[in-house]
């Protein structure tokens, strides 16, 4: 794949910056493995100056994108590498993984439906990525049991990656393979008790990595991809509806300081506030749209005392409107 240099102001719709500013990526386009991109997606500046720089010069590390769930730390990686053009191999972990799954392994395959199945080393995401210049993409990798994921050690620092299995086949890096992971940690465990199973991670696997803090997208950038997925709910709707939102994570994350934090287990994302302000358009004619939305979207997986938790921040600010008031527009 030929390498092409793209300009950031216009590929990701920040306008100020001139184009004389490139960022590399891949010419090829429909690629099976580029991820769609999503119309309207605000990029963080701090974020993507973050994600730019490490695909430009991994330096002989890997990057590791720590948050808490629904900031956007997945999306932040894959909208960009879809502007690149940039093939990814994405996984999400969880406790049973094991470094095997992403090595690859012997299984029984057929050239073609109908054809007897033969015995074939079938590869996993890391050598696909490490022979073609993918990203591999590894979600949630502080669930990961140490000891299994320390495979990677060397291979992030650059080593060749070697199958035994596979008559120890030997497969170097390409020159633009990139590691990338996400979790709700920094690595060293979950000291709040919201994310069950994650795991303290080695010392020695966490030194190899870049850390950047995920935090949650501010006012101003998620007022703007709600007047992108809502345009005919009124501004000022969305403005409280994103106070609202706030809100509810300054708890979650204990950061309130109203005396009430850490009494929620469920937070809201941004693709949560996205699709309540959605469904409370579509369920304008209901008496309540607001807090009927509000329950599809979030309450209705939320704890009882959770829930009217949540209901009493959204009607302290929101007020009449939460007690009835349609949404206008439509």
């Amino acid at each position: 794949m030929k390498l092409i240099n793209y300009p950031v102001g216009s590929t990701f719709g920040l306008n100020d910056i001139p184009d004389s500013v490139t960022a590399v990526g891949f010419e090829v386009e429909n690629h099976e493995n580029v991820s769609e991109k999503t119309d309207g997606y605000v990029f963080r500046r701090e974020l993507l100056r973050e994600i730019l720089n490490y695909l430009r010069a991994p330096n002989g590390d890997a990057f590791f994108l720590s948050g808490p769930t629904g900031s956007g730390k997945t999306s932040g990686v894959t909208e960009t590498l879809a502007r690149l053009n940039w093939p990814c191999q994405e996984i999400t972990a969880n406790g049973r993984f094991e470094f095997q799954q992403l090595v690859g392994q012997f299984k029984l395959v057929s050239r073609n439906p109908g054809d007897p199945p033969h015995m074939e080393y079938v590869y996993g995401m890391l050598p696909i990525a490490m022979k073609y210049g993918h990203v591999l993409l590894i979600n949630e990798i502080d669930l990961i049991d140490p000891a299994e994921i320390s495979g990677l050690n060397d291979i992030i620092e650059g080593s060749p990656l070697v199958i035994p299995e596979n008559a120890g086949e030997v497969i170097h890096p390409h020159p633009m393979f990139r590691i990338i992971a996400t979790g709700n940690s920094n690595g060293a465990g979950d000291n709040s008790g919201l994310y069950r199973g994650v795991m303290a991670q080695n010392i020695a696997f966490m030194d190899r990595f870049l850390i950047s803090n995920v935090g949650y997208i501010g006012p101003e950038a998620e007022e703007e991809i709600l007047s992108k997925s809502v345009k005919k709910m009124p501004k000022k709707l969305r403005t409280k509806l994103v106070e609202v939102a706030n809100a509810i994570r300054k708890q979650f994350l204990g950061e309130s300081g109203t005396g009430m934090d850490g009494q929620l287990a469920v937070t809201m994302s941004t693709r949560t506030l996205v699709r309540w302000a959605i469904l409370a358009m579509d369920f304008r004619q209901h008496p309540t749209p607001l807090q009927y939305a509000m329950d599809l979207s979030l309450t209705n997986r939320a704890a009882p005392e959770e829930a009217e938790a949540i209901r009493q921040i959204a009607s302290g600010i929101l007020g009449d409107q939460w007690l009835g008031t349609r949404p206008k527009g439509g």
